[in-house]
């Protein structure tokens, strides 16, 4: 009993000790057009993105902006299962611009984040790359996770010892002393 107790409380430490990762249940971004760093000749029609998982249309956000952080008109997301496009209004001068997206799987979990890319001869933006992140529901999820496994082993820690003290015989009940008969 004192073993499982000990591996539910390494397990517990373990998890709220280990960098957090996105759980592989949750929409990952796997491909973008245009894609993430890109250094384009001509400017895009449009911006599609691809999850590992089926969108909600209603809570699907994509949004270009350029280096001025001014949004570039735009339809409104498209969804088609794993798929979100926006198609840009206009031509895109050359300059550099960010792809922000904000959208909500079927299985309800929220995932965004932003990359970059350039349009003819621009200098990529200051802050290039994804800024993403963890969703705050995994973290909250894996903190959850990590006190319940450190309470469980509490519990079966504590409760073993009461089983074991209670099946552990206890010296046999003495009597009292009967006084003597009077004389």
């Amino acid at each position: 009993m004192r073993r499982l107790a000990a591996a539910c409380f390494a397990l517990a430490l373990a998890l709220a000790l280990a960098p957090a990762t996105p759980a592989q249940a949750h929409a990952e971004l796997v491909s973008a057009s245009p894609a993430q760093g890109a250094a384009l000749a001509t400017a895009p029609a449009a911006v599609t993105l691809r999850f590992t998982e089926k969108l909600n249309p209603d809570f699907t956000t994509i949004v270009v902006s350029n280096a001025a952080r001014q949004r570039i008109p735009a339809s409104p997301p498209a969804v088609h299962d794993a798929d979100g496009t926006i198609t840009l209004e206009g031509l895109l001068p050359s300059g550099a611009y960010t792809v922000a997206y904000r959208v909500v799987s079927v299985d309800g979990h929220t995932v965004q984040g932003s990359y970059d890319f350039t349009v003819g001869a621009a200098a990529p933006p200051a802050a290039a790359g994804t800024r993403g992140g963890v969703p705050a529901g995994v973290l909250v999820a894996v903190g959850v996770l990590a006190v319940l496994l450190a309470a469980a082993g509490l519990t079966l820690s504590v409760s073993g010892r009461r089983r074991a003290a209670a099946l552990t015989p206890a010296a046999p009940p003495t009597r009292p002393a009967r006084p003597d008969p009077p004389a």
